[in-house]
């Protein structure tokens, strides 16, 4: 694990005014999920299902799949780790600039780590990619992944949609990628609903590359409030409604507001989140003076393979939330010239 992912506001002593290093969304209201969770709190005194069955037969439920194409995990990047391991000492390819798990979960696992191709294909065993892309937003189309992992049989997709619901691009579903027995995808339901603390996730497949994962999950992994609020959620889908529309085009304000400020550049996105750029100067200075000047939070991006030292990751918040950050940072680029 690399040190410096986002929502790192406990290294500083100054409260967060707004935080935009995450991917996450904010603002959000969760009230219904914790007067329900509050109901639940003896939960906590108890061991919770070794496997979390009950809730993996909700969320097959809700996707009209079999629960045995279902994998509850705790967060995407436990999943993550448990793919490399049920598949450990295979070669992977990993398309780059993306999280860094990904990578860092297969050199933990001593796979072979192999370049891809100029087509987007390798040699080999497995393809890790995201989709829509952390950092950047980017989206692949869906025919031009379908026509991949179709001509590509003895390839394992491994293809993190923890950011779906945030995309109005057309996605895999699960049920269409359980067409396909080389496909595995991740889900964060950490990411949809606001609630990373918990770290709730889910991988869905064919039962038979989901029997792989089962096979080396660890007992009791998935927590019991975890469990109490994927339950409440499958059950609620409405819980903390976002209005998808409205965050996208301020994400798209708010990119054409930094491209207007002299030395900065955001690059386009399909989502909520984009990849900005400094045309001189760090990110890290940038990061460090908005938090300790204006409470202001983002994610030093630098850190991602392929990408440089001028490099910051934004996720979009509320508009006033959105012009204090344009603000800040058109009176840093000015201090700098």
């Amino acid at each position: 694990m690399i040190l410096g992912h986002g929502d790192d506001a406990f290294r500083f002593d100054r409260p967060v005014r707004a935080d935009f290093s995450s991917n996450v969304y904010q603002n959000v209201d969760l009230g219904a999920l914790k007067e329900h969770l509050k109901d639940r709190l003896d939960a906590i005194g108890h061991y919770p299902e070794p496997e979390p069955y009950r809730l993996e037969a909700a969320i097959a439920a809700s996707c009209g799949i079999a629960s045995e194409a279902v994998c509850v995990t705790a967060g995407a990047t436990e999943a993550i780790y448990l793919i490399a391991l049920a598949f450990r000492g295979s070669s992977s390819s990993v398309l780059q600039p993306t999280f860094s798990e990904y990578a860092d979960a297969c050199r933990l696992h001593r796979h072979n780590i192999l370049p891809v191709g100029q087509d987007g294909k390798g040699s080999s065993r497995m393809l890790w990619l995201c989709n829509p892309n952390n950092p950047d937003g980017r989206v692949i189309p869906k025919d031009r992944l379908t026509e991949r992992i179709r001509s590509n049989p003895d390839t394992v997709f491994v293809i993190d949609q923890s950011y779906g619901f945030f995309t109005q691009e057309p996605l895999l579903s699960p049920s269409e990628a359980l067409c396909f027995p080389n496909v595995l995808q991740l889900h964060s339901m950490t990411k949809r609903y606001a609630m990373p603390g918990l770290r709730l996730g889910y991988v869905t497949g064919t039962p038979e590359l989901i029997a792989k994962l089962r096979a080396v999950r660890m007992p009791w992994s998935v927590n019991a409030l975890a469990v109490e609020a994927g339950l409440y959620l499958t059950g609620h889908p409405d819980t903390a409604p976002i209005d998808l529309d409205a965050l996208l085009a301020e994400a798209q304000r708010l990119r054409e507001h930094l491209c207007a400020i002299p030395g900065v550049s955001a690059e386009p996105t399909r989502t909520h989140f984009m990849l900005c750029r400094l045309e001189s100067g760090k990110a890290s200075d940038l990061k460090e003076w908005l938090v300790r000047e204006k409470g202001l939070l983002i994610r030093d991006a630098s850190n991602f393979e392929g990408l440089d030292e001028g490099c910051f990751r934004i996720a979009a918040q509320k508009r006033e939330e959105n012009d204090l950050l344009v603000e800040a940072i058109s009176e840093w680029q000015e201090a700098q010239r």
